[in-house]
């Protein structure tokens, strides 16, 4: 049987939060559960942009921003975008690539993004509270 859209959610979740270094782990953990915030005040390019220009500075900023944009293209990758023009898939997303699509995605596009984050985003939140809890337990 297939796993349903959450469960692949959760399946990627625990595998990208479990990669994150020790001594980055409350860093991530305290931004994963900021960022939701910001992407409904503030909407996900935004939030996107925000993560990638913190990202020179603090690891955990950038390693969650690969994860966002990494899921995206695996949930979205060759969605079309125009006639000429599809979402990127998982291999090549990254900043500059989920930027570029989200820049030239009709609104029910941007929106479907939008919440793929917001859902990825809960199961990163409580995957990564809950190690940082064991670690610290």
């Amino acid at each position: 049987m297939p796993q349903t859209l959450d469960q692949q959610r959760a399946a990627y979740a625990w595998e990208q939060v479990s990669q994150v270094a020790q001594n980055n782990l409350a860093d991530y953990t305290s931004l994963a559960k900021g960022v939701p915030v910001l992407v409904m005040g503030s909407g996900l390019m935004q939030t996107l942009a925000f993560l990638q220009a913190k990202g020179k500075e603090r690891p955990h900023h950038l390693a969650l921003l690969n994860h966002l944009c990494r899921w995206l293209g695996r949930t979205l990758g060759g969605t079309p975008i125009t006639n000429n023009e599809r979402f990127p898939p998982e291999r090549v997303a990254d900043f500059a690539t989920i930027m570029a699509a989200l820049h030239a995605a009709p609104s029910a596009l941007y929106l479907r993004a939008t919440e793929e984050c917001l859902a990825l985003l809960r199961w990163i939140r409580q995957f990564a509270d809950a190690r940082k809890s064991r670690k610290e337990g």
